[in-house]
């Protein structure tokens, strides 16, 4: 930036899930002034439950959220295998699924997001039911052309639209060229939950196929209760998946993940019901029921498991965030630590360039990318272990965990899986507070 130039003070922002609240939270401590804009009519709360681990917990804790986060958590106490005849085959307590170490949490997404967007409302401009139409951009600025017909200028622009980003999209080229499908398709969505799950999650695995089913604190509005509490444990769940009786939650999530081709232009969501549909199609177990409910979802998902490979995140005024520039996949368990830190650091980096940001962008990048890599390539493989191929797998599988808990070796199986996980979410290290921005007046 020239020594006459002005220093990028406003924002545009495009999404309002996780990843642009964040960083619109964090450039408005900065003294920016961040608009953001969502295609949906209103803040979209539901998804699946999410991780907030390693380096995410730190920036939660500088953010102000991690108390209400502790407040909203899962309070998973553990899940189970079962078999075709849904007799248990094992058991396993929360923290040895998910890998986790004391600070550790889980958080339903739309949760997430609705206290990230109560904790900037009253600060940032939410443009909801619109959407960036076209972006033209001078020495000066960007010229963004909104769907409703509105133009305005913006000094930058973040795109922070996920997989699908329609930012991206404007001014990198087609989803094509950066988009790399796994292999594996996943579907989620709310449903009754007539197993009667606490806190509780039930897996069945089948050749390039996994179905799981849980709930949580989140589904339930139950107050989790204390780490470290009698309640965290698995060892009193009962029956077949920790069965709660009356202390289950109402609804359950209906969770899906199955290995098929690429399936280009999927988008009409009657087209991906039968997808789904014929990917279990005379599977037994409870599939056929769980798949009834499917129908009558109104917040049915399905979308590839898929990474986002780029060579830059930026191009001159404009620069991606979380899953629009570099989707690790939830086979990474780390896209949300990932989006909560890039946003992190984005705004951190803008605040010591001072609006800089040919600087910024360039450090933003810099810092993360070693990082986001690793978590990529965690999920290539972690993508191969949820579709397991052949049913002797499956059966080997099965074996250790119903054997692991009387074993002589459980604690360094844990700890094997535990640190593979630990390292990838340390993986980016949180830079230190930046400072105020020269042009900001501190009181």
């Amino acid at each position: 930036m020239s020594s006459t130039a002005r220093p990028a003070r406003t924002v545009l922002i495009s999404g309002a899930s996780v990843a642009g609240p964040a960083l619109a939270l964090r450039l408005h401590r900065h003294g920016f002034t961040p608009t953001v804009v969502e295609r949906a009519p209103e803040l979209r709360t539901g998804g699946y439950k999410v991780d907030i681990r390693g380096t995410a917990i730190e920036v939660c804790r500088r953010m102000g959220i991690l108390d209400e986060i502790r407040a909203h958590s899962t309070d998973m106490r553990g899940g189970s295998y079962v078999d075709s005849a849904g007799r248990t085959i094992g058991e396993l307590p929360a923290d040895v699924f998910g890998g986790r170490v004391e600070e550790d949490d889980e958080i339903m997404r739309g949760e997430l997001a609705r206290i990230l967007y109560e904790r900037t409302r009253d600060d940032v401009e939410y443009l909801f039911g619109d959407s960036v139409a076209a972006l033209a951009e001078d020495a000066d600025g960007v010229t963004v052309t909104f769907e409703s017909g509105t133009v305005r200028r913006f000094d930058l622009v973040v795109g922070a639209d996920g997989l699908h980003s329609n930012t991206r999209r404007l001014v990198f080229g087609p989803e094509e060229r950066f988009k790399r499908h796994l292999g594996a398709y996943i579907s989620i969505f709310t449903a009754p939950n007539h197993l009667g799950l606490d806190r509780w999650e039930t897996y069945h695995a089948l050749p390039g196929k996994l179905v799981c089913v849980y709930s949580s604190a989140g589904e339930s509005g139950r107050t989790p209760a204390p780490r470290g509490s009698d309640a965290g444990g698995a060892g009193g769940a009962g029956g077949a998946g920790g069965a709660g009786g009356a202390g289950g939650a109402a609804d359950a999530k209906n969770l899906f993940v199955f290995s098929a081709p690429e399936q280009p232009h999927l988008r009409d969501t009657a087209a991906q019901k039968r997808l789904l549909a014929e990917a279990f199609a005379g599977d037994g177990w409870e599939i056929p029921r769980l798949l009834g409910h499917a129908a009558d979802a109104d917040d049915f998902y399905l979308d590839s498991i898929s990474l986002v490979e780029m060579d830059r995140w930026s191009k001159g005024r404009v620069v991606l965030l979380g899953d629009a520039a570099h989707c690790a996949s939830l086979a990474s368990g780390q896209g949300t630590g990932l989006a909560l830190t890039g946003a992190y650091v984005l705004a951190a980096e803008l605040a010591r360039a001072d609006g800089d940001h040919t600087v910024a962008f360039a450090r933003y990048e810099a810092h993360m990318r070693p990082g986001v890599e690793q978590n990529q390539r965690m999920a290539e493989g972690f993508v191969k272990e949820m579709t397991v191929g052949s049913r002797w797998r499956i059966r080997l599988r099965m074996l250790m965990v119903r054997t692991l808990p009387r074993t002589p070796w459980k604690n360094l199986v844990a700890r094997k899986i535990r640190d593979g996980i630990q390292a990838a979410a340390n993986a980016v290290p949180l830079p230190d507070e930046a400072p105020a921005p020269r042009s900001t007046v501190s009181p």
